[in-house]
Protein backbone atom coordinates (compact mmCIF):
# COMPACT_ATOMS: atom_id res chain seq x y z
CA UNK A 1 0.00 0.00 0.00
CA UNK A 2 2.80 2.48 0.90
CA UNK A 3 4.64 1.46 -2.45
CA UNK A 4 1.28 2.69 -4.13
CA UNK A 5 0.96 5.91 -2.64
CA UNK A 6 4.70 6.58 -3.24
CA UNK A 7 4.36 5.68 -7.39
CA UNK A 8 1.08 7.56 -7.21
CA UNK A 9 2.95 10.84 -5.65
CA UNK A 10 6.06 9.87 -8.19
CA UNK A 11 3.73 9.94 -10.97
CA UNK A 12 2.02 13.28 -10.08
CA UNK A 13 5.29 15.26 -9.74
CA UNK A 14 5.94 13.81 -12.95
CA UNK A 15 3.22 15.05 -14.97
CA UNK A 16 2.97 18.31 -13.61
CA UNK A 17 6.71 18.85 -14.51
CA UNK A 18 5.93 17.75 -17.61
CA UNK A 19 3.03 19.88 -17.82
CA UNK A 20 5.15 22.77 -16.83
CA UNK A 21 7.61 22.14 -19.07
CA UNK A 22 5.06 21.89 -21.74
CA UNK A 23 3.70 25.47 -20.68
CA UNK A 24 7.08 26.81 -20.56
CA UNK A 25 8.11 26.39 -24.49
CA UNK A 26 6.28 28.89 -26.01
CA UNK A 27 4.24 27.80 -29.01
CA UNK A 28 5.96 27.81 -32.37
CA UNK A 29 5.19 30.60 -34.70
CA UNK A 30 3.55 29.29 -38.14
CA UNK A 31 4.21 32.18 -40.78
CA UNK A 32 1.20 34.14 -42.38
CA UNK A 33 1.81 35.66 -46.09
CA UNK A 34 -0.29 37.68 -48.25
CA UNK A 35 -0.63 37.07 -51.94
CA UNK A 36 -2.44 40.26 -54.24
CA UNK A 37 -2.97 39.70 -57.77
CA UNK A 38 -5.40 40.41 -60.82
CA UNK A 39 -7.27 37.42 -60.99
CA UNK A 40 -7.17 34.40 -59.02
CA UNK A 41 -5.99 32.16 -62.24
CA UNK A 42 -5.67 28.39 -60.75
CA UNK A 43 -1.89 27.41 -62.84
CA UNK A 44 0.32 30.47 -61.45
CA UNK A 45 -0.96 29.88 -57.71
CA UNK A 46 -0.69 26.00 -58.03
CA UNK A 47 2.56 26.64 -59.39
CA UNK A 48 3.22 29.20 -56.22
CA UNK A 49 2.16 26.48 -53.56
CA UNK A 50 3.56 23.49 -55.28
CA UNK A 51 6.79 25.81 -54.70
CA UNK A 52 6.10 26.38 -51.29
CA UNK A 53 5.52 22.84 -50.65
CA UNK A 54 9.17 21.96 -51.88
CA UNK A 55 10.53 23.66 -49.30
CA UNK A 56 8.58 22.14 -46.51
CA UNK A 57 5.64 24.90 -46.53
CA UNK A 58 2.51 23.51 -46.36
CA UNK A 59 -0.51 25.78 -46.64
CA UNK A 60 -2.81 25.37 -43.43
CA UNK A 61 -0.14 23.39 -41.50
CA UNK A 62 3.33 25.49 -41.78
CA UNK A 63 2.14 28.73 -43.49
CA UNK A 64 -0.80 30.21 -43.80
CA UNK A 65 -1.50 32.56 -46.95
CA UNK A 66 -3.52 35.25 -47.38
CA UNK A 67 -5.51 35.44 -50.71
CA UNK A 68 -6.26 38.60 -52.36
CA UNK A 69 -7.51 38.64 -56.02
CA UNK A 70 -8.74 41.66 -57.93
CA UNK A 71 -10.63 40.03 -60.53
CA UNK A 72 -9.76 42.47 -63.23
CA UNK A 73 -11.30 45.14 -61.09
CA UNK A 74 -8.54 47.45 -60.41
CA UNK A 75 -9.93 49.90 -58.04
CA UNK A 76 -9.86 46.79 -55.67
CA UNK A 77 -5.53 47.13 -55.37
CA UNK A 78 -5.83 49.97 -52.66
CA UNK A 79 -8.81 48.30 -50.58
CA UNK A 80 -6.76 44.91 -50.71
CA UNK A 81 -3.41 46.74 -50.15
CA UNK A 82 -5.27 48.13 -47.05
CA UNK A 83 -6.12 45.20 -45.87
CA UNK A 84 -2.87 43.03 -46.18
CA UNK A 85 -0.49 46.15 -44.80
CA UNK A 86 -2.99 46.10 -41.54
CA UNK A 87 -2.40 42.38 -41.12
CA UNK A 88 1.34 42.90 -40.51
CA UNK A 89 2.20 39.58 -42.45
CA UNK A 90 5.50 38.49 -42.15
CA UNK A 91 5.91 38.91 -46.31
CA UNK A 92 3.44 39.67 -49.48
CA UNK A 93 3.94 37.92 -52.75
CA UNK A 94 2.55 40.91 -55.65
CA UNK A 95 1.34 38.69 -58.64
CA UNK A 96 1.69 41.65 -61.25
CA UNK A 97 2.98 45.61 -61.98
CA UNK A 98 0.26 46.55 -60.23
CA UNK A 99 0.27 45.16 -57.43
CA UNK A 100 3.82 45.94 -56.94
CA UNK A 101 3.34 49.69 -57.70
CA UNK A 102 0.30 49.70 -54.57
CA UNK A 103 2.21 48.00 -52.11
CA UNK A 104 5.41 49.80 -52.63
CA UNK A 105 3.24 52.49 -52.12
CA UNK A 106 1.84 51.21 -49.20
CA UNK A 107 4.55 50.24 -47.01
CA UNK A 108 7.68 50.26 -46.78
CA UNK A 109 8.67 47.76 -43.53
CA UNK A 110 6.84 45.12 -44.95
CA UNK A 111 8.60 42.34 -47.24
CA UNK A 112 7.53 42.41 -50.80
CA UNK A 113 8.16 39.56 -52.91
CA UNK A 114 8.02 40.15 -56.93
CA UNK A 115 6.46 37.19 -58.57
CA UNK A 116 5.77 38.93 -62.26
CA UNK A 117 6.45 42.03 -63.07
CA UNK A 118 6.87 43.06 -67.09
CA UNK A 119 9.06 46.02 -67.16
CA UNK A 120 11.90 47.42 -65.45
CA UNK A 121 11.56 48.16 -61.88
CA UNK A 122 15.00 49.92 -61.93
CA UNK A 123 13.76 52.20 -64.76
CA UNK A 124 10.24 52.51 -63.10
CA UNK A 125 11.62 53.46 -59.72
CA UNK A 126 10.69 49.90 -58.00
CA UNK A 127 14.40 49.04 -56.66
CA UNK A 128 17.32 50.77 -56.68
CA UNK A 129 18.92 47.92 -58.77
CA UNK A 130 19.10 44.15 -59.76
CA UNK A 131 21.90 43.23 -57.64
CA UNK A 132 21.41 45.64 -54.65
CA UNK A 133 17.20 46.15 -54.27
CA UNK A 134 17.52 48.14 -51.20
CA UNK A 135 14.54 48.75 -49.57
CA UNK A 136 11.83 45.83 -48.71
CA UNK A 137 11.21 44.49 -52.53
CA UNK A 138 12.85 41.95 -54.29
CA UNK A 139 11.96 38.95 -56.55
CA UNK A 140 11.48 37.94 -60.22
CA UNK A 141 10.93 40.08 -63.31
CA UNK A 142 8.98 38.88 -66.38
CA UNK A 143 11.21 40.21 -69.16
CA UNK A 144 14.54 39.82 -70.11
CA UNK A 145 16.52 42.38 -72.51
CA UNK A 146 16.52 40.37 -75.34
CA UNK A 147 12.78 39.31 -75.19
CA UNK A 148 11.43 42.01 -77.57
CA UNK A 149 13.90 41.34 -80.27
CA UNK A 150 13.15 37.68 -79.63
CA UNK A 151 9.45 38.30 -80.45
CA UNK A 152 9.86 40.16 -83.17
CA UNK A 153 12.38 37.98 -84.99
CA UNK A 154 10.11 35.07 -84.42
CA UNK A 155 7.21 37.04 -86.07
CA UNK A 156 9.00 38.14 -89.17
CA UNK A 157 10.38 34.64 -89.63
CA UNK A 158 6.72 32.84 -89.59
CA UNK A 159 5.91 36.11 -91.59
CA UNK A 160 8.83 36.77 -94.32
CA UNK A 161 6.78 39.27 -95.84
CA UNK A 162 6.12 41.44 -92.98
CA UNK A 163 6.61 45.13 -93.04
CA UNK A 164 4.22 46.82 -91.22
CA UNK A 165 3.74 46.00 -87.57
CA UNK A 166 1.32 47.11 -85.28
CA UNK A 167 2.13 47.29 -81.13
CA UNK A 168 -0.47 46.87 -78.94
CA UNK A 169 0.20 48.79 -75.35
CA UNK A 170 -1.21 50.37 -72.16
CA UNK A 171 0.70 53.86 -71.62
CA UNK A 172 -0.46 53.85 -68.06
CA UNK A 173 0.64 50.83 -67.37
CA UNK A 174 3.74 50.24 -65.03
CA UNK A 175 6.56 48.81 -66.97
CA UNK A 176 5.62 48.97 -70.61
CA UNK A 177 6.78 51.59 -71.68
CA UNK A 178 10.27 50.22 -71.38
CA UNK A 179 8.57 47.06 -73.57
CA UNK A 180 7.30 49.75 -76.53
CA UNK A 181 10.63 51.13 -76.43
CA UNK A 182 12.23 47.83 -76.74
CA UNK A 183 10.14 46.47 -79.48
CA UNK A 184 10.27 49.39 -81.62
CA UNK A 185 14.30 49.21 -81.23
CA UNK A 186 13.88 45.34 -82.41
CA UNK A 187 11.79 46.45 -85.08
CA UNK A 188 13.91 49.07 -86.65
CA UNK A 189 16.64 46.81 -86.42
CA UNK A 190 14.87 44.19 -88.98
CA UNK A 191 13.36 47.36 -90.94
CA UNK A 192 10.04 47.23 -90.23
CA UNK A 193 7.52 50.03 -89.39
CA UNK A 194 6.11 50.19 -85.88
CA UNK A 195 2.31 51.36 -85.74
CA UNK A 196 1.57 52.01 -81.82
CA UNK A 197 -1.63 50.99 -80.77
CA UNK A 198 -2.52 53.17 -77.47
CA UNK A 199 -5.37 51.45 -75.24
CA UNK A 200 -6.14 52.36 -71.69
CA UNK A 201 -9.34 50.72 -71.59
CA UNK A 202 -11.28 47.96 -72.63
CA UNK A 203 -13.65 50.06 -75.11
CA UNK A 204 -10.02 50.84 -76.56
CA UNK A 205 -9.50 47.31 -78.29
CA UNK A 206 -12.49 47.76 -80.97
CA UNK A 207 -10.98 51.28 -82.18
CA UNK A 208 -6.88 49.94 -82.27
CA UNK A 209 -7.90 46.76 -84.05
CA UNK A 210 -9.83 49.18 -86.59
CA UNK A 211 -6.60 51.65 -86.95
CA UNK A 212 -4.36 48.45 -87.15
CA UNK A 213 -6.77 47.46 -89.95
CA UNK A 214 -6.82 50.79 -91.37
CA UNK A 215 -3.49 51.38 -91.74
CA UNK A 216 -2.81 47.81 -93.33
CA UNK A 217 -0.98 46.28 -90.59
CA UNK A 218 0.95 43.04 -91.50
CA UNK A 219 1.03 41.21 -88.19
CA UNK A 220 -0.29 42.51 -83.89
CA UNK A 221 2.66 42.49 -80.90
CA UNK A 222 0.06 42.57 -77.77
CA UNK A 223 2.83 43.74 -74.82
CA UNK A 224 1.66 42.76 -71.55
CA UNK A 225 0.15 44.64 -68.36
CA UNK A 226 -3.01 43.67 -66.77
CA UNK A 227 -5.73 45.34 -69.27
CA UNK A 228 -4.29 43.36 -72.07
CA UNK A 229 -4.36 40.18 -70.29
CA UNK A 230 -7.76 40.77 -68.86
CA UNK A 231 -9.74 41.50 -72.13
CA UNK A 232 -7.00 39.05 -74.02
CA UNK A 233 -10.45 36.38 -75.14
CA UNK A 234 -11.88 40.51 -77.03
CA UNK A 235 -8.32 41.04 -78.65
CA UNK A 236 -7.48 37.05 -80.08
CA UNK A 237 -10.98 37.01 -81.24
CA UNK A 238 -10.50 40.99 -82.89
CA UNK A 239 -7.17 39.92 -84.64
CA UNK A 240 -8.70 36.48 -86.02
CA UNK A 241 -11.72 38.34 -87.35
CA UNK A 242 -10.14 40.80 -89.24
CA UNK A 243 -7.08 38.11 -90.02
CA UNK A 244 -4.05 39.80 -88.26
CA UNK A 245 -0.97 37.35 -87.21
CA UNK A 246 -0.66 37.83 -83.74
CA UNK A 247 2.53 37.63 -81.41
CA UNK A 248 1.35 37.43 -77.85
CA UNK A 249 3.37 37.82 -74.23
CA UNK A 250 2.11 34.65 -72.90
CA UNK A 251 0.65 30.96 -73.44
CA UNK A 252 -3.02 32.22 -72.12
CA UNK A 253 -3.39 34.51 -75.17
CA UNK A 254 -2.55 31.18 -77.40
CA UNK A 255 -4.98 28.76 -75.06
CA UNK A 256 -8.01 32.01 -75.65
CA UNK A 257 -6.99 31.22 -79.55
CA UNK A 258 -4.44 33.78 -80.28
CA UNK A 259 -1.80 32.51 -82.83
CA UNK A 260 1.80 32.83 -80.98
CA UNK A 261 3.25 33.26 -77.94
CA UNK A 262 6.71 34.18 -76.68
CA UNK A 263 7.52 34.75 -73.00
CA UNK A 264 8.42 33.61 -69.83
CA UNK A 265 7.34 30.46 -67.99
CA UNK A 266 4.53 31.47 -66.00
CA UNK A 267 4.67 28.58 -63.41
CA UNK A 268 8.97 28.36 -63.60
CA UNK A 269 8.25 32.17 -62.22
CA UNK A 270 5.48 31.59 -59.27
CA UNK A 271 7.66 28.92 -58.04
CA UNK A 272 10.50 30.57 -57.69
CA UNK A 273 9.02 33.68 -56.01
CA UNK A 274 8.25 31.07 -53.81
CA UNK A 275 12.23 30.45 -53.01
CA UNK A 276 12.14 34.40 -52.36
CA UNK A 277 9.17 33.95 -49.67
CA UNK A 278 11.13 30.94 -47.83
CA UNK A 279 14.60 32.98 -47.64
CA UNK A 280 13.03 35.83 -46.14
CA UNK A 281 10.88 33.78 -43.62
CA UNK A 282 14.61 32.76 -42.35
CA UNK A 283 15.58 35.84 -42.07
CA UNK A 284 17.71 37.03 -45.41
CA UNK A 285 16.19 40.67 -46.00
CA UNK A 286 14.57 41.34 -49.30
CA UNK A 287 17.30 44.46 -50.02
CA UNK A 288 19.87 41.67 -49.87
CA UNK A 289 18.47 39.24 -52.56
CA UNK A 290 18.87 40.24 -55.63
CA UNK A 291 16.16 40.35 -58.12
CA UNK A 292 15.86 37.52 -60.83
CA UNK A 293 15.16 37.70 -64.92
CA UNK A 294 13.10 34.81 -66.08
CA UNK A 295 15.21 31.56 -67.40
CA UNK A 296 12.73 29.63 -69.55
CA UNK A 297 11.21 30.62 -72.40
CA UNK A 298 8.32 29.28 -73.98
CA UNK A 299 7.23 29.79 -77.67
CA UNK A 300 4.02 28.39 -78.25
CA UNK A 301 1.77 28.07 -81.63
CA UNK A 302 -1.42 27.73 -82.34
CA UNK A 303 -2.06 25.54 -85.80
CA UNK A 304 -6.15 26.17 -85.39
CA UNK A 305 -5.17 29.62 -85.13
CA UNK A 306 -3.09 29.56 -88.28
CA UNK A 307 -5.78 28.07 -90.18
CA UNK A 308 -8.34 30.03 -89.20
CA UNK A 309 -6.81 32.91 -90.94
CA UNK A 310 -5.55 30.92 -93.75
CA UNK A 311 -1.44 31.28 -92.57
CA UNK A 312 1.01 28.58 -92.85
CA UNK A 313 3.32 28.40 -91.08
CA UNK A 314 6.86 27.80 -91.94
CA UNK A 315 8.31 24.33 -91.20
CA UNK A 316 11.71 25.70 -89.57
CA UNK A 317 9.37 27.93 -87.33
CA UNK A 318 7.10 25.32 -86.25
CA UNK A 319 10.08 23.25 -85.07
CA UNK A 320 11.33 25.26 -82.84
CA UNK A 321 7.69 25.80 -80.78
CA UNK A 322 8.07 24.60 -77.32
CA UNK A 323 4.21 23.76 -77.54
CA UNK A 324 2.25 23.54 -80.59
CA UNK A 325 -1.71 23.36 -80.15
CA UNK A 326 -3.42 21.37 -83.11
Amino acid sequence: MKNNKIVSVFLAATLVSISCSAAAQPLKKIPRIGYLAADSRAPTRDAFRQGLRDLGYLEGQSILIEWRFAEGKSKQFPEYVSELVRLKLDVIVAGNANAVAALKHATATTPIVIASYPGDPVADGIVTSFARPGGNITGVVSLSSDLSGKQVGLLKEALPKLSRLAVMWNPDASGTRSQWHETQAAARSLGLQCLSLEVRAPDDIDKAMATAQHQRADALIVLRDQLTYLVRNQIVAKAEKIHLPGMYPIIDFVEAGGLMSYGASNDAQYRRAATFVAKILKGTKPADLPLEAPTKFEFVINLKAAKQISLTIPPNVLARADKVIR
